[in-house]
């Protein structure tokens, strides 16, 4: 077999601190290996060349002897060794030539690359032989549709669940305030653990019911009133629709134009959460025109039209 510069395989110098080392394998390893590549032979020979120079140089004895050494580390006061792949030293003795045995055991244990390790590197998700303890259940995600109205005051669900193999009923409160995509947590009541481990979680994927008169964008509410041209002209109140409550009573100042916007300050979406606000409502105005004209109301609009007309 050819001699083969381990440091050039991980793309390290031959100063690299063991940490490099193991950072750059751990680059490679989730590159190249077979299952995230399937059918592709580069690939899984350059896995294979990573896993074994990691062997070598990620264990500080065999770097001794490798920098030492070179080729013939393996072999130097061994006469009756067999070969680079079937010695001690092999990365991939036992298992079958499985790819398992050559991973340090503490390699994958930071965060989110031990879900991959246990998946690609055992027989199966949450199988890691050395691992036998108690183990939390999966989280499972389920859809659930809100109106506006149960957003804003906040409302408790019954729904019927499966998970982990069980039907159950399970009764859930949607705290005020949540957004379309919004996701609650409900502990414990995901997948069943094992070996005596707890329970996952059950999130519930918020989707909002689109509102007839309101639209959101984060806690702020938007809606359009209608306001009378003589109320616009002359000034006035008006009421002003709002999530579950009364109207609430705008003062509309004298010669407010359509299209001007009104904010009616903590009247949005409740604060989800203690580290932010409400939201405001905001009125936008639409002039309502009427669509029949009393004799008397028509001569007033005449008299109006003709003041206009001599101001001209």
């Amino acid at each position: 077999m050819d001699f083969r510069d381990y440091y050039e395989t991980l793309g390290v110098p031959k100063s690299a601190s063991q940490d490099e080392i193991k950072r750059a394998f751990r680059t490679l390893a989730r590159k190249h290996h077979p299952d995230v590549n399937p059918d592709d032979a580069g690939a899984e020979r350059r896995f294979k060349e990573a896993n074994e120079a990691h062997e070598v140089l990620g264990d500080p004895d065999k770097r001794r002897k490798y920098d030492e050494l070179g080729a013939s580390w393996r072999t130097h006061g061994q006469p009756d060794a067999a070969g680079p792949q079937s010695g001690p030293f092999s990365p991939w003795a036992g298992q079958g030539g499985g790819y398992r045995t050559v991973v340090d055991e503490d390699l994958f244990r930071d965060g989110r690359f031990s879900d991959f390790f246990n998946t690609f590197f055992t027989d199966g998700p949450g199988l890691d032989p050395r691992s036998a303890g108690p183990r939390r259940g999966r989280d499972v995600e389920h859809p659930i549709r809100l109106t506006y109205k149960e957003a804003y005051l906040g409302s408790s669900r019954h729904l019927s669940l499966e998970a982990g193999g069980r039907s159950r009923r399970v009764r859930v409160k949607i705290p005020a305030g949540v957004d379309d995509g919004s996701k609650v947590r409900v502990a414990g009541e995901g997948e069943p653990g094992t070996a005596g481990g707890r329970a996952g979680d059950l999130l519930l994927c918020v989707e909002l019911v689109p509102h007839e008169r309101f639209t959101r964008r984060g806690q702020h509410l938007y809606t359009d009133i209608a306001v009378p041209v003589t109320t616009a002209v002359l000034g006035g109140t008006i009421e002003v629709p709002r999530l579950g409550g009364a109207p609430l009573t705008l003062k509309v100042p004298a010669a407010t134009q359509s299209g001007q916007v009104f904010r009616l300050k903590g009247h949005g979406m409740p604060a989800l959460g203690a580290t932010r606000r409400g939201g405001d409502l905001y009125a936008t105005v639409a002039l309502r025109v009427p669509t029949e004209l009393t004799p008397d109301e028509r001569s007033h609009y005449e008299a109006l039209a003709a003041a206009e007309a001599s101001r001209a």
